[in-house]
């Protein structure tokens, strides 16, 4: 599809107005299959546009993820992950942006050019949910295991709820709280030396 001629915007709504057309765009295709002239299209403007305001499909693609990462947080918070609110928050994010969520916690994690910047959020994402959990589980590596599995299960969780078509919006958050809770209980519970499951052998060390 050839771009018609573009309404003159100011500089600052012509970069959303991309950005809005990349999420879209690679969300639907992915980075590598996803070519510049896919999402000017998207946008509805010339390829020349979209140099004006990215330097490359990188760059592009980066930025996208940069937007999607601070929205989350201006609606989250920083620190506060664990408490229903935040969980809520997060579904609200989410279904706000469907597109861009996806791109930030699954695809982009497929991406080794862009490893490094879903790395960092993991670390962080990390951090806080060990600093919130250490009020509930004792110091050791249950805590350490807790930690690492709570934010991920909670934005599978939020992914899994929007493909399964976002149904009772209003339980979503209580049900991720309660597979949460079931991650802090396993981590906590003390269990006798030797402790197995009867129907599972146990793991060789």
């Amino acid at each position: 599809m050839t771009a018609g001629p573009a309404v003159r915007l100011p500089r600052a709504a012509r970069r959303a107005q991309i950005l809005d057309a990349a999420t879209r765009a690679f969300a639907r295709s992915g980075y590598s299959a996803t070519s510049l002239d896919d999402v000017a299209a998207e946008a509805g403007i010339t390829r020349v546009l979209l140099y004006r305001h990215f330097e490359s499909k990188a760059d592009m693609y980066r930025s996208v993820l940069e937007r999607a990462g601070q929205r989350i947080t201006a609606m989250v918070g920083i620190g506060e992950d664990l408490r229903p609110e935040a969980v809520a928050a997060l579904l609200q994010a989410a279904a706000a942006d469907p597109d861009a969520f996806r791109l930030l916690f699954r695809h982009a994690a497929r991406e080794p050019e862009f490893r490094e910047y879903i790395d960092t959020l993991t670390a962080e994402s990390t951090e806080i949910a060990q600093s919130n959990l250490a009020r509930l589980i004792p110091p050791g590596p249950w805590l350490d295991w807790a930690a690492k599995v709570v934010p991920a299960l909670t934005t599978e969780a939020v992914i899994a709820w929007l493909d399964a078509g976002r149904p009772a919006p209003e339980q979503a958050a209580l049900r991720i709280g309660l597979a949460i809770d079931g991650v802090v209980t396993a981590a906590r519970t003390a269990l006798p030396p030797g402790a197995v499951c009867p129907a599972v052998p146990p793991v060789p060390d």
